[in-house]
């Protein structure tokens, strides 16, 4: 251990932790940019700067060693003085549209001109106004925005994806794809978690709020909503509600409130997937199909694999995401028993994820799905809508789509798709009294491996989540050191319930709180007191295959639920 005094306060922590650790231990603040938690820790910005005894000059917090009866200042005048025109030398190339931007009120360099009371043109208004990219279907960069802090580029090196990184060096140094190409024509797989680690508003998706406002006041329109399974756990942190704050009642009610629509729970889609990817799993093993098989209701993995794995491609469960699974049930199923032209219905889904956006633009999935909109999106709506979320009555999804299992709610975690198809592949198996609960594939660890025995065989599973963690997989597979019977991919680091679509949050809060586990513990809880634990047991389902599925991997479950994936080019 090592002892130190940081603005007087004595500290003992572990040798080798920097003077940023130190002071949270001691509750002393020291202002960050470039620093996030898990994704960077450079020193560049100089936001961080401090005064240590033994060192020449300010030294940069995040990434300076503590030493023995070193004493740190973190609020001199000199060290007020120096964020302040750091702030001031970010603004004067920064454009300054705070009013319209979507980080407004909920900006990092928004908060810190304003906790130093920087002069926004001290050092003029000196910058070109850079086209804005927005060809992708999930992701838009302006680049007008951006403070270089590179927390974008270290968020998709972490995903071994590498499609943007720094240009150019000094004063014209920006941000962008090799070859000045825009990141649609990459092997961006527009998992959005660039979008989640940028403090500012220089990257964004593609908002669908306008055409769903539309669509609503259309009065030829019937709209749907429906939410994905990790929205209730997330939702509430964009209005000021603890983190891990279960707001399902709230958010259902608030969506209710939006115009003459209804609102449908995506669990019930992911107890459908269940029922496929559970049911094609034991058709692979009985009959000697392509093992190991992987999940496939994550769009950025699937992308990934089409990109960097094509080889894999038939190793994919055929099942589309629940997404593409529910929109094809409303426009079909849902029409038929409710008289509405297909063409008349309008399906929004309500998803954690950037990727989806893409997703819905795949032809091979149909088209079904009208408009993908962010959990952000949601808050923004619900907003402009002036609902007084925090204090509004709860309310139930919409009949004939109810009540869906716990299985399909802790989908959004990792680990949560693996746990669901193993709850209803032991039932099919080994008949009642299976168990519910594989809580070796929980928790956030990047590579998680377990052996069951189910039915009398012998089932090697593992689970990933963040790409990184995924090629570590694949490669354990290629070199045959694992031989899995079957593998979860999540795109995102913990699942979607750190989606690139979720609500922004502080770095302040980022960095001191695990919101992966906090918030995938909400889900975790609300299957903990659901009726139905298992998806075979939800009355939705058993609704669905009774009138018009017949049965899993049926002929129409094959036209409506299934599809197939094609090889893309690396770039």
């Amino acid at each position: 251990m090592v002892n130190l005094k940081i603005n007087g306060i004595a500290v003992s922590v572990p040798e080798g932790s920097t003077i940023l650790q130190a002071a949270k231990l001691a509750n002393i603040r020291i202002p960050t940019l470039c620093y996030l938690k898990g994704v960077q820790c450079v020193g560049s910005c100089r936001m961080c700067l401090v005064e240590a005894t033994g060192a020449r000059g300010l030294v940069a917090a995040c990434v300076y060693p503590v030493s023995e009866g070193m004493e740190v200042r973190t609020n001199t005048p000199r060290v007020r003085k120096s964020r302040k025109t750091t702030v001031e030398l970010i603004l004067s190339t920064h454009k300054k549209k705070c009013l319209s931007c979507v980080r407004s009120m909920n900006c990092e360099l928004q908060k810190l001109a304003l906790e130093y009371n920087a002069e926004e043109d001290r050092f003029g208004t000196d910058h070109d106004l850079k086209p804005i990219d927005d060809l992708s279907p999930s992701v838009v960069r302006d680049n007008s925005k951006c403070v270089m802090c590179t927390r974008c580029v270290a968020a998709c090196n972490l995903q071994t994806i590498g499609v943007i990184g720094p240009k150019n060096r000094g004063y014209v140094k920006v941000i962008g794809s090799p070859f000045d190409v825009s990141l649609a024509h990459t092997s961006c797989v527009n998992c959005g978690q660039c979008v989640v680690a940028c403090p500012v508003g220089a990257l964004y998706e593609k908002s669908s709020v306008a055409d769903v406002w539309g669509a609503i006041v259309n009065p030829e329109k019937h709209v749907v909503f429906f939410t994905a399974p990790s929205i209730k756990a997330t939702l509430g942190e964009a209005f000021g509600l603890p983190v891990g704050t279960n707001v399902e009642g709230k958010m259902v009610s608030a969506i209710k409130q939006l115009g003459d629509v209804k609102c449908f729970n995506m669990d019930i889609a992911a107890d459908l997937t269940i029922m496929e990817e559970a049911n094609e799993l034991l058709k692979r093993l009985m009959q000697g199909g392509v093992t190991p098989m992987f999940t496939s209701c994550c769009p950025g993995w699937v992308k990934f694999c089409e990109h960097y794995y094509p080889e894999f491609l038939p190793n994919l469960s055929s099942c589309k995401s629940p997404q593409e699974m529910f929109s094809a049930v409303l426009k079909t199923y849902y029409c038929q028993k409710t008289g509405i032209k297909p063409e008349d219905l309008y399906v929004v889904s309500v998803i954690p994820c950037t990727a989806k956006k893409f997703e819905i633009s795949r032809d091979e999935l149909g088209h079904y799905t009208d408009a993908a909109i962010t959990t952000r999106e949601l808050a923004k709506m619900i907003k402009e809508a002036g609902i007084d979320f925090a204090n509004i009555p709860e309310a139930e999804y919409d009949k004939p789509f109810g009540v869906a299992s716990g299985a399909g709610a802790i989908f959004g975690a990792t680990g949560g798709v693996m746990e669901a198809a193993l709850r209803t592949a032991a039932h099919i198996l080994g008949g009642e009294g299976s168990p519910i609960e594989f809580k070796e594939v929980r928790g956030t660890r990047g590579l998680k491996e377990a052996e069951y025995n189910i039915g009398g065989g012998i089932v090697k599973v593992a689970v990933a989540h963040g790409l990184a963690n995924a090629r570590k997989a694949i490669e354990l597979i290629k070199s045959g050191e694992k031989k899995y019977t079957f593998v979860e991919v999540m795109a995102c680091p913990g699942g979607c319930i750190n989606g690139g679509g979720q609500p922004y949050v502080h770095d302040e809060i980022r960095n001191n709180i695990d919101l992966k586990t906090v918030r995938a513990q909400a889900l975790y809880d609300h299957d903990r007191e659901s009726k139905y634990r298992c998806s075979h047991e939800t009355p939705a389902v058993d609704m669905l295959y009774k009138e018009f599925f017949a049965q899993p991997l049926s002929k129409k479950a094959h036209e409506l639920l299934h599809t197939h994936y094609q090889p893309r080019e690396k770039y």
